[in-house]
């Protein structure tokens, strides 16, 4: 497989060169990332969308997380992250379409690398239904939404679980009905600033 490679920053994101992924992750590179969250209106209450991540990711294995999101390499511009969207989720996006919500810089250090993400944050409000969706098992095998209020709730700390209804791909591909309570240890836990930001940012578009 060709290893790939990523534009990296200092600490104040000036572009200072470029490094093997793997490299990146084990020194601690600031890197470019695109995170894309889907949000959908139905009868006058906004709902978050979330992934489930594939048993077989080497990080966050089964975890629910950002509706679609990924690195963008060295030779891509942040328009060239919605790949990440199509890849995943099996659905076309335009890029005009999307709400940014901004540059969101933030860490995190696990045993095995250190992840120094700036991480350009998107908003796409979807028309699709849960059906219209085709997964990428090898990265997503499943995709939920749940109310943004309900979502707020638990980022906040205001609540231990929130209701979830969406799919789950089985192993012929086939989409599995969920409908179920999810809780917080069930998530890819991000920084609380990047949960807030993104709530602030909500606050000004949808009803929640």
């Amino acid at each position: 497989m060709k290893e790939e490679y990523l534009k990296i920053f200092d600490e104040n994101q000036v572009h200072i060169g470029e490094e093997t992924r793997d490299e990146v992750h084990k020194k601690g590179y600031w890197h470019e990332t695109f995170h894309c969250w889907f949000v959908s209106e139905h009868e006058g209450e906004s709902y978050l969308y979330f992934q489930i991540r594939s048993k077989e990711k080497k990080d966050y294995p089964n975890l629910l997380d950002i509706t679609a999101a990924g690195h963008l390499l060295a030779h891509e511009t942040v328009m060239d992250g919605i790949r990440e969207v199509e890849e995943e989720l099996g659905v076309e996006v335009g890029f005009n379409n999307l709400l940014s919500l901004g540059v969101i810089p933030y860490s995190v250090t696990l045993p095995h690398f250190i992840d120094k993400e700036l991480a350009h944050v998107f908003v796409y409000k979807t028309q699709h239904s849960l059906e219209g969706y085709t997964l990428q098992q090898e990265e997503v095998s499943g995709l939920v939404r749940a109310k943004l209020a309900s979502v707020v709730e638990l980022w906040l700390g205001q609540t231990d679980y929130i209701d979830v209804e969406g799919f789950q791909t089985n192993q012929k591909g086939e989409k599995i009905p969920i409908n179920k309570a999810f809780y917080w240890e069930d998530f890819v836990q991000h920084k609380s600033f990047y949960y807030k930001k993104i709530i602030h940012e909500l606050h000004k578009t949808f009803h929640f």
